[in-house]
């Protein structure tokens, strides 16, 4: 299931980031005969921006790494400028969703928007048939279309994130990675290839926010927006600077120099920014089984679309996968998903990406509305 079946040798364009996850997945699309095309996507508007340790993934560094491998590589390489469609279609989303008091995942947005859509859309005019990533899921090219399952490595599955990419999107994919079994075999051959990345660190938090700082991020681009931090009841136990920082389950950070009543710590609750109120409480308040979602992207056939009795939901992009009962609906807004799991989970935030599984397999995905 690694990679597509059955389509023969193909022009592919081969999403190199600078990693060595997607450099060892160009050269194996090189190496199963397709003609490949190196492209990085410049993402940043700051032309002069440069990694930080190992933060962030579209620095000049990864720029450089990235035609590095592709000269090793014996491909074409270019570097596509889509750092518009990415501060329209993610940046831009991401702002809006935490003004909003939502916690959305920019990685989901990338794929969606950009990796999976401008990209490929681009190559298509340019009579590319797929694109390669790095990705670690694995992709079944079958009579009734794509096919999406869990990578054959656990911790490094990223099934949840390509969810959103929709039956379109991973029709023109390609992960040549599915079935690796450790990390640590995918370092081994790139250092076997040659490849100069083969002990480049892994790039971690979000790629336009190279320090790490979120909050500091947030505050930047949306100002300063003072309001009350109130318990259960409407009592005001402190101020914030800006809601839109605060996430569901946070409990850190908080700024509150009076303790609880009980002494227990205390946890985010809700965010409400258009009241400019952040409330918080005990953990326990933070469970839930009910789940509602909306913007479903279904996977599965119209033959193959029935949801069996049992499937599991997993709610945050290295989380667990909880068992459940999802049920698709439609009312005046659209499809939607309700979503009741066998047992409670906390920390369910609205804007977050709701996936179904049925083992291994995608069903596919919603946006959270709502949880209770």
């Amino acid at each position: 299931m690694a990679g597509v079946s059955g389509t023969g040798t193909r022009r592919v364009l081969a999403a190199l980031s600078g990693g060595v996850d997607s450099a060892v997945a160009a050269a194996r699309a090189v190496e199963q005969g397709h003609d490949v095309v190196g492209v990085h996507m410049a993402l940043s508007r700051n032309r002069a921006e440069h990694r930080t340790g190992s933060r962030g993934c579209c620095s000049i560094e990864d720029a450089s790494d990235a035609r590095r491998a592709a000269d090793r590589l014996g491909i074409p390489y270019y570097v596509w400028d889509m750092s518009e469609e990415f501060e329209d279609l993610v940046v831009s989303d991401f702002l809006a969703e935490y003004s909003a008091g939502r916690t959305p995942n920019p990685c989901v947005r990338c794929n969606e928007h950009v990796k999976f859509s401008a990209l490929a859309a681009r190559g298509r005019a340019l009579g590319f048939d797929a694109v390669v990533t790095g990705h670690y899921a694995r992709l079944a090219q079958e009579a009734d279309g794509p096919r999406l399952y869990r990578a054959a490595e656990p911790d490094k599955d990223q099934s949840y994130v390509l969810a959103v990419a929709g039956r379109e999107g991973l029709a023109g994919a390609m992960f040549p990675l599915g079935d690796v079994s450790a990390k640590a075999d995918v370092r081994a051959e790139a250092a076997a290839r040659g490849l100069p990345v083969a002990a480049k660190p892994d790039s971690y938090d979000i790629c336009f926010v190279a320090d790490g700082d979120t909050a500091g991020f947030l505050r930047s681009r949306l100002g300063e927006q003072p309001g009350e931090i109130v318990d259960t009841d409407g009592r005001v136990l402190g101020e914030h600077a800006g809601a839109y920082a605060y996430t569901v389950g946070q409990r850190k950070g908080l700024g509150l120099n009076r303790p609880a009543a009980d002494g227990r710590p205390r946890y985010v609750l809700d965010v409400d920014t258009k009241k400019r109120r952040v409330v918080v409480g005990p953990s326990e308040l933070l469970s839930t089984r009910r789940i509602g979602a909306r913007d479903v992207i279904w996977l599965a056939s119209d033959e193959d679309a029935a949801i069996p009795t049992e499937v599991t939901v997993q709610i945050r992009a290295h989380g667990e996968a909880h068992p459940g009962v999802v049920t698709r609906t439609t009312d005046a807004d659209g499809e939607r998903l309700d979503i009741e799991l066998r047992e409670p989970v906390r920390g369910v935030a609205a804007g977050q990406s709701a996936v179904v599984y049925l083992g291994d397999r995608v069903l596919g995905q919603a946006t959270i509305a709502s949880r209770g």
